[in-house]
């Protein structure tokens, strides 16, 4: 994550402070309804949402125990009404960002994975290719039975690329947008950058200035990096933190980024050196 002041210019303070939304043990009325609420929003992409477009049948059985978060995130993307926002009125390459963006909370990485979507769909139709995000070992890890998606893009975290940092910015219009509603349309926001296996720089502001640390970089250039290093590996208790800067460069930071989570440490900051 870039620093705090940088994420509030970017307009994305608000994940970094958020609480994951998760439906709990003993949970109330009023605590479901928090669930509900947040899974509409994620999945519907911050989308306006009348009454009576309401998935009323899916909302009782997951009050009754019936059915799991994830179930009920599943009854969204199989609906007519996701169908209707979203898979009607967009092109495939386009509807597929926004189902990596709903239900894995990224952007795509890599034309293998817009390949391997428009080939389910192609062969198996719809549903199984709602299925395959909502099924994937990914959303398991990251979300299990009973959180609700949200935007994991923003952080840096193990397993995710870092080309998916700046990419999700494409896909993001801002806590008031949503994503029937941005200025571009229904035209893809990756198609060229995914095919090229290329990176846009962040616009922080409505001058087009770009935030210092998330361009595309340069060649030759380097870029310090400031580090919270805990303990690695899951379970394990950070009795103490150590702050950390590395050099590196651009040529290397993906897969110094990467190390860093791996060994359980968190980037605060990237600038060049």
């Amino acid at each position: 994550m870039t620093s705090l002041a940088a994420a509030n210019r970017l307009g994305i303070g608000a994940f970094a402070e958020s609480p994951r939304v998760e439906l709990r043990q003993n949970w109330t009325e009023d605590d479901l309804q928090v669930v509900i609420r947040a899974a509409y929003r994620q999945v519907l992409g911050n989308d306006h949402l009348m009454e009576s477009d309401r998935l009323t049948s899916a909302e009782s059985l997951l009050r009754r125990g019936e059915i799991t978060v994830r179930d009920f995130v599943r009854a969204l993307g199989q609906s007519e009404l996701y169908r209707t926002k979203f898979f009607y009125s967009n092109p495939q390459n386009r509807f597929i960002e926004l189902n990596y963006k709903h239900f894995l909370g990224r952007a795509p990485y890599d034309q293998s994975e817009i390949a391997y979507h428009t080939d389910l769909y192609a062969q198996q139709g719809y549903e199984a290719d709602i299925n395959s995000y909502i099924d994937s070992v990914e959303y398991q890890e990251n979300f299990g039975e009973w959180t609700v998606p949200y935007h994991i893009g923003f952080e840096t975290q193990r397993s995710q690329k870092a080309v998916g940092y700046t990419r999700i910015f494409q896909l993001y219009g801002g806590l008031g947008s949503s994503d029937r509603t941005q200025p571009r349309g229904n035209r893809a926001r990756l198609l060229r950058e995914v095919a090229l296996n290329t990176t846009s720089p962040i616009e922080a502001d409505p001058t087009g200035q770009a935030i210092t640390g998330t361009t595309a970089g340069s060649r030759g250039q380097l870029y310090r990096l400031r580090v919270i290093q805990g303990a690695p590996g899951r379970g394990v208790a950070r009795v103490r933190q150590s702050n950390m800067e590395y050099l590196v460069p651009y040529e290397q930071l993906s897969r110094k980024l990467q190390q860093i989570n791996q060994m359980g440490g968190k980037v605060t900051t990237i600038t060049p050196a």
